[in-house]
């Protein structure tokens, strides 16, 4: 049996519902070649959601590989991305939230960048619709990539780091709008980092640490995520991508203690 190209990695913890929207919005992609890792560390066990399993049975008839894992005690968020990370045997790894509805055109357009620029990782930022009539042109500035996408030092001391606020509430919506853009049309541009849906290179994300770093830190933590893209953008490159297909389902976040910011306490 042939390995699929991309393993979709899902970290949940007490959101059935929304775990069962995102993973209604993987039935229904474009690209077909991809097995699902689900990493529940919920009270209740998400497995037991008639909707969370209506959705894998789906899932599994279009032909998709789904593996429903358990990772308890919970030891961090880094820890448990590692964990994910450890069930990967394909050459892509897409990280996704919990509680992110993809468009059908997501992971075909993901992977297709990959393949032109053979980088690190590219992301799609996400977007809170419940922001589609806030427009914040000062938040608003992109810096496309022309040419070649390169290796890129970012830091929180770096100017670059406030390429972030790019990505806040709608704002990636009202710029693919403001451009005209379609999937057709897709285009990169630099990044700080991107949250919730991230297609990295398996082998590159191992090569520069993945998340072993969970030893490192407390279990109660946050920037997990960032601290990996940064390094693997520094020695292989990471982008955004434009237009974005990923909505955040705006639920409750279940990080509430955010003191210990990994990418501000530990090196690059």
């Amino acid at each position: 049996m042939m390995r699929e190209d991309i393993t979709v990695v899902i970290p949940s913890y007490n959101r059935p519902t929304a775990l069962a929207v995102t993973l209604t919005g993987l039935c229904f992609q474009q690209y077909r070649d991809f097995a699902v890792v689900i990493s529940d560390q919920s009270d209740l066990p998400v497995y037991r959601d008639a909707s969370v399993q209506t959705a894998i049975r789906l899932l599994e008839k279009k032909g998709h590989a789904v593996q429903q894992l358990t990772n308890l005690p919970r030891r961090g968020l880094a820890q448990q991305r590692q964990f994910l990370l450890d069930t990967v045997d394909s050459p892509y790894c897409l990280y996704l939230d919990d509680d992110i509805l993809l468009e059908s055109f997501v992971l075909g357009n993901m992977l297709l960048a990959h393949q032109e620029e053979e980088i690190g990782f590219v992301g799609q930022a996400v977007i809170g619709l419940s922001y589609r009539d806030d427009r914040r042109p000062w938040e608003q500035a992109i810096e496309l990539w022309h040419g070649r996408v390169e290796p890129e030092i970012v830091t929180p001391q770096h100017a670059s780091w406030q390429r972030y606020s790019l990505h806040n509430a709608a704002n990636i919506l009202h710029v693919q709008e403001k451009l005209k853009l379609t999937p057709d049309t897709q285009k990169k541009y630099k990044i700080a980092w991107v949250g919730g849906c991230v297609l990295y290179d398996s082998e590159k994300l191992r090569e520069t640490g993945g998340f072993e770093f969970w030893q490192e830190v407390p279990q109660e933590h946050a920037g997990e995520d960032v601290l990996a893209q940064l390094r693997v953008m520094k020695h292989y490159g990471g982008c955004g991508l434009i237009p974005s297909g990923a909505y955040h389902q705006e639920a409750p976040t279940t990080i509430v203690n955010r003191k210990f910011d990994i990418p501000k306490e530990l090196a690059l």
